[in-house]
């Protein structure tokens, strides 16, 4: 229970303050600043990353869903100062907790930019102020792991200072979802700290869903994601079942789809990517396996979807035929970042494709709108130009990102050889040879002939 001095204290930072910190200005703590902001309220950016510091500051955003003149504007006006140190958090009412959570090598949870930003973040935290995390994490990160760490600095959880978790729900180039408009899970170590937090989203969030546990929020963070996955990976293994019984996947999921009720279409693709959905499932296997259980599904969606790249190596070859091998092929992938409309490649299914035509001795380049290079191993790779030509050229034409603004009807027209897996050709026929992930079989106008006479 709070003594009279935590709670006056949080009132004073509460109601003369008006700021937030915000530790981390990358996918997620950029776009929350720039809600709070729109919420009224003064943000401190904590970044130690010099270059997104040295951006920030300079107006210029390496976030696809925040222009160059809001963030310009902000900083101009004063709402949003960017600093590296922590000091400057003393008087904030709340500082919420935006640092990677990525695997390790062997897939275990990587807990050390949240571990570092608790050690220096104690030293300057004051009474009253209210600290959320919003990293994604394994159940029991902020009882176990944040709130030892905190209270070194000599405050108590819940009696001092306010403690929270609220997983962040950033889905990058949606703009059908703006994120003040997609509902906020918070919770709290303590009553009070739940009170507190549901206030300040309050502020910045039209819908804030308060739960009972900072467990129960980790959690659904997972639930959310490996749900996801186990059905992505489900609907790819469906497409490799559909190519063998020579079914046309598409199809399938749109007559399924008629059905008003008990089913949900999810689509076929190249690879999970993104820093969720890959990730955020084998944080939950890697507590489940803690407690002594494991969950199958999640082995078996994880393992479904590392195969995918490879799936599709495969099926470009045995699409080139029989006289030709990818050793020596020129392979040119279309779109390379893990989903459309976006220039994020975190964990993209197009790194491995990459390798694996590497490693078969393919030549391969590619082109991508958002994304003018990308390293691969030692070496960088740089977008070409989408000519007449450079599709012309190619040995095959790989269609692995979708992107909105793609001439798909050139692409088709001028490929000899072309792999889709997005579907993004669908409706459309070629006089080349044409194949479509989980199509059934390749389709072109010389076959459709054979088949007719």
């Amino acid at each position: 229970m709070h003594d009279k001095h935590a709670v006056s204290a949080y009132d004073r930072y509460v109601y003369e303050a008006g700021k937030v910190g915000v530790i981390g200005l990358g996918y997620v703590g950029l776009p929350l600043a720039m809600a709070c902001i729109r919420s009224g309220l003064q943000v401190i950016g904590i970044e130690i990353d010099e270059r997104k510091l040295s951006l920030v500051k300079d107006g210029k955003s390496y976030i696809q869903d925040i222009s160059d003149e809001e963030l310009t504007a902000a900083v101009r006006s004063g709402q949003l100062a960017a600093t590296a140190d922590y000091s400057q958090l003393m008087d904030v009412n709340g500082i919420v907790i935006c640092v990677p959570t990525p695997l390790t090598e062997e897939h275990t949870p990587d807990v050390s930019f949240i571990t570092n930003t608790c050690v220096r973040l104690r030293d300057h935290l004051q009474p009253g102020q209210l600290v959320v995390v919003e990293s994604t994490t394994y159940p029991g990160t902020t009882r176990e792991l944040v709130q030892p760490l905190l209270e070194q600095g000599g405050l108590t959880a819940g009696v001092h200072f306010h403690l929270a978790y609220s997983p962040e729900r950033i889905d990058p180039g949606n703009h059908s979802h703006k994120l003040q408009d997609v509902p906020k899970i918070v919770s709290g170590v303590s009553s009070d700290c739940l009170t507190r937090v549901t206030e300040l989203y309050g502020r910045i969030f039209r819908h804030v869903v308060p739960v009972s546990s900072t467990d129960i929020a980790e959690a659904a963070k997972l639930l959310e994601n490996s749900f996801r996955l186990i059905n992505i990976s489900f609907i790819n293994e469906f497409a490799k079942l559909c190519d063998e019984l020579q079914l046309n996947i598409w199809e399938v999921i749109e007559a399924a789809s008629t059905k008003p009720y008990g089913f949900m279409p999810f689509q076929p693709g190249p690879g999970i990517g993104g820093h969720c959905i890959p990730v955020d499932p084998l944080y939950l296997q890697w507590s489940a396996r803690r407690s002594g259980t494991e969950s199958r599904f999640i082995e078996l969606s994880h393992h479904t979807n590392e195969t995918m790249p490879r799936y599709i190596v495969n099926r470009i070859a045995r699409l080139l035929g029989p006289d030709r091998t990818l050793s020596g092929a020129s392979i040119l992938l279309i779109g390379i970042a893990y989903k459309k409309n976006i220039a994020d490649m975190r964990e993209s299914s197009a790194l491995t494709l990459i390798r694996l035509l590497q490693q078969e001795g393919a030549d391969v380049s590619y082109y991508d709108p958002y994304v003018p290079s990308v390293r691969i191993g030692a070496s960088v790779l740089h977008s070409v130009e989408l000519t007449d030509e450079t599709l012309n050229g190619a040995g095959c034409v790989v269609i692995h990102t979708d992107h909105a603004c793609l001439p798909i009807e050139r692409i088709v027209e001028n490929a000899a050889v072309l792999y889709d897996a997005r579907n993004a050709t669908r409706g459309m026929k070629s006089a080349g040879r044409l194949e479509r992930l989980g199509g059934g079989t390749h389709t072109s106008r010389r076959s459709r002939q054979q088949v007719s006479e």
